[in-house]
């Protein structure tokens, strides 16, 4: 086979290990429940002008 190549046939055939034994995260053990805030400190003028100012660095 060549660099980038593969054998059609390994695809066929691979099984996944689904076992609950394996160490992992449970979803449910991390879940969030409250509010988050946050302060921007600039009104939406001010960023839509510093937006405008990166897009035109960015065509330079």
């Amino acid at each position: 086979m060549g660099f980038g190549s593969y054998d059609e046939s390994e695809q066929e055939n691979q099984e996944l290990d689904l076992d609950d034994d394996e160490e992992g995260v449970k979803t449910s053990e991390t879940d969030h429940e409250g509010d988050v805030e946050f302060e921007i400190g600039a009104s939406n003028d001010e960023l839509i002008d510093k937006l405008e100012q990166i897009k035109d660095d960015d065509e330079e």
